[in-house]
């Protein structure tokens, strides 16, 4: 899975709004937009600020894993 599937299929398991995410990461909805279509690639700040949000790991929103371990705390 691409990581702006897995960032897409986050906000939705989590009934949040493209605007929700947007808010979080302190960007217009639209831009978020791009960033789940694949059409803009998403900042690795942004991607931090995402697995922290969802508490999963790097490896998970980016597709490396399936396994949705939680973001390490150290």
């Amino acid at each position: 899975m691409e990581y702006y599937e897995r960032i897409k299929e986050l906000r939705k398991d989590n009934s949040l709004t493209q605007q929700n995410i947007a808010d979080l990461l302190h960007i217009g909805q639209r831009t978020y937009s791009d960033y789940e279509s694949g059409k803009t690639r998403i900042p690795v700040d942004s991607l931090i600020i995402l697995a922290k949000y969802y508490n999963v790991t790097l490896d998970y929103i980016s597709g490396i894993s399936d396994i949705k371990n939680k973001y390490p705390l150290e």
